[in-house]
C-alpha cells in the first residue's frame, strides 16, 4: 500500500510537469526547495478554484466583503499576533550530514502525537523517547541534536536599512493579518452590521525546515481566508454552520467525501474556543487542507493593545461598544488544487489501451473543450474547425486549438489535461446530411455524439 501511494504521487507530479500544470521552481539553476511554479494548464485550474471559493465566500454570501491587503506590513504586526515568539517548529539536525528534520512530524511518523504548540523540553521528552525510531532519510543514521524552536518567519528589508537599530520587517506568515488590520477601515466605509464576513487571498510564506510532499508544503504559497465576526459568546451555531459549509464546498469540486475527514484539534492555544482541520487523504496519507478555528478576541485584542486605536464595534441600535470574536477558516490554495488532482487521476481501460484521464469537475478544467480538424493537412477541414474554434473562444474563453499528432493522440492529451469534450471536424460536417454537425467526444466515458454547430454553445453549457 505503501509503495502504491508512492507510485501514485510520482505519477502525479509526473502529470503535472508533463502536460503544464506545476513545474519546478528555478528549474534551469537546478531548483528551489519549496517553490513551484503553476504552468499554463495550473494556473487556469487555480484560477478556476480561486473563482469558485470567491464566489462561495463572497457572491454568495450576504454580508461578506472581499479586500487585497498589502503583503508588507508594519514589523508590530508580527509583534502583536505573536509570530515573532511563537510562530516557530521543532528542528533537529543529523549529527552526521546536517540534514535538518521536523521533530513533530517525525514523531507522528513513529505514532506519537506531537504538534508546534508543545514547549522545546515537551517536544525533546517524546524525542528522546523515541530516537532510536527515527532515522536520517538522506544518510540513514539516528543521531540527532536536541530539537530547538525555528522561526519561521521570513526576514526581508524595505526601504533603507542600513541601520543596525532598525526593525527588520516579514513577509507574510499568514495572510488573514491583513483582514484585522483593516477590520476599522470596513466597519467605517460599509457599515456592515455584526454578524458580518471578510475574505482574501492572499500570499504568504514560510521558512520550512523541510518542505516536502510536492505542494503541499511549500515556502511561498497562497492562503485562501475567511474572518466572521460574531458577538461575543454568540459563536457555536455559526461555528457549526461554517464547518458545514466548507466541507459542501470541497464536495462541490468533484472530491469524494469519503476521502474527507474532520479533525478536532486536541492541544489548542490558548485564545482558541475551538478548532478543526478538514483532512483529504492525499498519495501521503490524511493531511490538513483547511482549518477551521474559533479565536474568541484574541486578534483584536492584540492589535488594538499594540496600534493604541480602538477596534471595538459600536452597535448600532444599542450603543453597546464590544470586541467581536472572530471564526476563522483558512485553505491553502496548493494543498487544494493538490487534492483536486489527486482526486480527479484515474488511470483505466478504454477501447483496449490504458489510459490517464483527469476527471476534473467541468467548471474546474483548464479548458471547456478542444476543437481538431478531423486532418490538419487538409485546408477545407482547417478552415472549417477554426471558424468553430473562434466561434466558441468568444463564448466560453478557455477552449483548446489541437491538431498535433492523429486524433487518437489528441484524446489522450486531452484527457490527461482534464477537457471535458473534444470537438472533432470531419468530412462530415462539410457535406450530405450531416452537413454543419461535429463529432463531440465525451472526456469520461468516450462516448461520441454527432452535434449541430448551431447547437454546440448550448450542448456545451448543459454538459
Amino acid at each position: 500500500m505503501a509503495q502504491e501511494k508512492t507510485d501514485k504521487m510520482e505519477k502525479i507530479v509526473s502529470l503535472c510537469k508533463r502536460r503544464g500544470f506545476v513545474f519546478q521552481g528555478s528549474e534551469i539553476y537546478g531548483g528551489l526547495a519549496g517553490v513551484y511554479d503553476f504552468g499554463p494548464h495550473g494556473v487556469e485550474l487555480l484560477n478556476n478554484i480561486k473563482k469558485s471559493w470567491w464566489k462561495e465566500n463572497v457572491y454568495d454570501k450576504e454580508n461578506y466583503f472581499g479586500i487585497d491587503s498589502g503583503m508588507f506590513k508594519n514589523p508590530k504586526v508580527w509583534e502583536a499576533s505573536g509570530h515573532t515568539s511563537g510562530f516557530s517548529d521543532p528542528l533537529a539536525e543529523c549529527r552526521e550530514c546536517n540534514t535538518r528534520i521536523r521533530v513533530d512530524k517525525e514523531l507522528e511518523r513513529v505514532g506519537v502525537t506531537a504538534d508546534e504548540k508543545m514547549s522545546d523540553e515537551e517536544i525533546n521528552r517524546l524525542f528522546n523517547e523515541h530516537r532510536d525510531e527515527i532515522v536520517c532519510t538522506k544518510c540513514g543514521k539516528k543521531d540527532f541534536t536536541e530539537a530547538r524552536s525555528f522561526n519561521l518567519l521570513v526576514k526581508s528589508n524595505l526601504g533603507d536599512f542600513t541601520s543596525e537599530a532598525s526593525e527588520p520587517v516579514y513577509l507574510p506568515g499568514e495572510a488573514c493579518q491583513g483582514i484585522y488590520l483593516n477590520f476599522k477601515n470596513i466597519v467605517d466605509t460599509m457599515q456592515p452590521k455584526v454578524p458580518f464576513g471578510v475574505s482574501q487571498i492572499g500570499k504568504a510564506f514560510r521558512n520550512e525546515i523541510s518542505p516536502r510532499n510536492f505542494l503541499f508544503r511549500t515556502r511561498e504559497f497562497e492562503q485562501a481566508d475567511t474572518q466572521y465576526f460574531v458577538r461575543p459568546n454568540e459563536n457555536k451555531e455559526a461555528f457549526e454552520r461554517i464547518k458545514k459549509e466548507r466541507w459542501d464546498w470541497y464536495i462541490s469540486l468533484g472530491i469524494d467525501e469519503k476521502k474527507l475527514r474532520f479533525k478536532q484539534h486536541e492541544n489548542l492555544v490558548f485564545y482558541a474556543a475551538d478548532a478543526w482541520d478538514i483532512e483529504y487523504e492525499f498519495p501521503t496519507g490524511f493531511d490538513e487542507i483547511e482549518g477551521i478555528h474559533d479565536r474568541t478576541d484574541y486578534d483584536l485584542t492584540q492589535h488594538m493593545k499594540f496600534s493604541g486605536v480602538d477596534l471595538r464595534y459600536t452597535d448600532p441600535n444599542s450603543g453597546e461598544k464590544y470586541i467581536p470574536w472572530i471564526l476563522e477558516t483558512s485553505m491553502g490554495l496548493g494543498r487544494a488544487f493538490f487534492a483536486v488532482m489527486t482526486d480527479a487521476y484515474y488511470e483505466e481501460e478504454m477501447n483496449g489501451e490504458t489510459r490517464v484521464v483527469l476527471k476534473l469537475a467541468k467548471h474546474l478544467s483548464p479548458y471547456r473543450a478542444a476543437v481538431s480538424p478531423l486532418l490538419k493537412n487538409k485546408p477545407e477541414l482547417a478552415e472549417k474547425a477554426r471558424e468553430v474554434f473562434l466561434m466558441l473562444k468568444k463564448m466560453f474563453g478557455n477552449i483548446a486549438w489541437d491538431d498535433n499528432g492523429n486524433i487518437g493522440k489528441r484524446y489522450r492529451r486531452q484527457d490527461e489535461i482534464g477537457t471535458p469534450a473534444c470537438i472533432v471536424i470531419d468530412f462530415e460536417t462539410l457535406e450530405g446530411d450531416t452537413k454543419d454537425t461535429v463529432t463531440v467526444r465525451d472526456r469520461d466515458t468516450g462516448a461520441q455524439n454527432r452535434v449541430p454547430i448551431a447547437e454546440l454553445v448550448t450542448y456545451l453549457t448543459q454538459v
